[in-house]
């Protein structure tokens, strides 16, 4: 349907259209929703239409606020502002008018946050209140986000360190929820380079039955297409119904990574042949091997690690030309382009996520405050070798440690590497 634009007098007579400018929650009416009447008159325990979201919302109590004090009226007429409780589904920037003639007013428009930090509770007292605490902050605050990282942190993304510090002290004070912030965790990934075969045999005898699985596994490259698994197995010898394990086995392998711990993408596992034992073989004892054999011949296969690269698009006054591309340079950042807009430098690049996380602070400060920025992911590129080893060392993770477990056991990992 069309969107017309018509003209509303500020006539408490005309139609009713109003502007919800902020949403609040106070700690003894609950849900309060600040409006400016632009046209018309609203009335106590009355009906209005969002037209924004096209749904019905019943209007109790109207009030007129003098700083924290709240006093009751019957109705609201053009150019006042009031406020009302509890409202069920208006937020922040929505038109409120009548059914019989639906309004909306252009959207408000937010600026996009760009400061990126991780939140988590405090105590574990906290863990409970944290999550119902920043939804209802988020109402309050419209320029801010909650997310959730591939990393499966809560990022939250505010304009700058003095708004994330009153978020974080209004938490508290207000909902009794204590958070700490911190540097978020880069959504780092691995993959192949090469291409190898590699045998992986588990075998432990117990009491009663014991456990066997044994797999060749092929590993090779497949850029973008993700974790892809396939088998050409002739002649049984690993039987059908232990397929579902051995696939099983490379994908929860490989969504816990090998190098650093960090998800492994992009290769094809192909189980071409092994053997299996009558009595003592199952689905597990596949999951196993195979999950053995994918740890081991990553290692053989060229493995190296994948970081996050993001389209970044800086608007700047021209004099700071100089100084913003050196420290893109230092960030090691790509110019792409640079083109002018209003008078504004917009410099288009491309830069590794793990070098923006304090990047609105920074370009704040050499900027006197009049640079602002947006980034968006890209794509996924090869970390330098040098700062790969340092990521890898961080995390402390040992790719060939094995947990221990009871009864003798016999593992058996050969590599034909091509």
């Amino acid at each position: 349907m069309p969107i017309s634009t018509v003209a509303v007098a500020p006539d408490p007579d005309g139609p009713l259209l109003a502007r919800v400018f902020r949403t609040a929650a106070d700690p003894f009416v609950g849900r309060l929703t600040y409006l400016r009447i632009l046209s018309g008159t609203l009335h106590s325990q009355g009906h209005a239409w969002n037209a924004t979201r096209g749904e019905d919302e019943r209007i109790g109590q109207l009030l007129l606020l003098h700083g924290k004090e709240q006093e009751p009226i019957g109705e609201l007429r053009a150019g006042e502002i009031g406020a009302i409780a509890k409202l069920a589904v208006t937020a922040t920037g929505d038109s409120l008018s009548s059914k019989e003639r639906p309004l909306t007013l252009e959207p408000m428009p937010f600026p996009i946050p760009t400061l990126v930090m991780a939140v988590e509770p405090q105590s574990k007292a906290d863990l409970d209140k944290m999550g119902p605490a920043l939804a209802r902050m988020l109402e309050e605050e419209p320029s801010a986000r909650l997310e959730r990282s591939e990393a499966g942190e809560q990022i939250l993304r505010t304009m700058g360190e003095a708004h994330a510090a009153v978020i974080v002290e209004r938490l508290k004070r207000k909902f009794g929820a204590a958070i700490v912030t911190k540097t978020p965790r880069v959504p780092y990934r691995e993959t192949i380079r090469g291409k190898t075969q590699v045998h992986g045999r588990y075998k432990k005898q117990t009491g009663g039955h014991g456990m066997f699985g044994d797999v060749w596994i092929e590993l090779e490259p497949n850029p973008g297409g993700g974790v892809e698994f396939t088998e050409r197995v002739v002649g049984g010898s690993v039987p059908r119904q232990f397929f579902p394990g051995v696939e099983k086995g490379i994908r929860e392998s490989a969504a816990e990574g090998v190098l650093a711990g960090y998800p492994l993408s992009d290769f094809k596992a192909t189980l071409y042949d092994g053997s299996f034992h009558t009595v003592d073989s199952n689905e597990l004892s596949f999951k196993i091997a195979a999950s053995l054999a994918l740890k081991e011949g990553v290692q053989q296969s060229k493995p190296v690690l994948l970081e996050p690269i993001m389209a970044v698009e800086i608007r700047i006054p021209e004099a700071f030309m100089g100084e913003v591309n050196r420290d893109l340079n230092g960030r090691r950042g790509r110019v792409l382009g640079m083109d002018t807009a209003s008078g504004i430098q917009v410099i288009s690049a491309q830069v590794p996520q793990s070098e923006l996380f304090s990047y609105a602070t920074e370009l704040r400060s050499v900027t006197g405050g009049r640079g602002t920025f947006s980034s968006t992911l890209d794509h996924y590129e090869e970390v330098p070798q040098m700062i790969a080893e340092k990521i890898i060392e961080a995390e402390g993770h040992d790719a060939h440690r094995q947990d221990d477990d009871e009864g003798p056991e016999e593992i058996e990992l050969l590599l034909h590497a091509e």
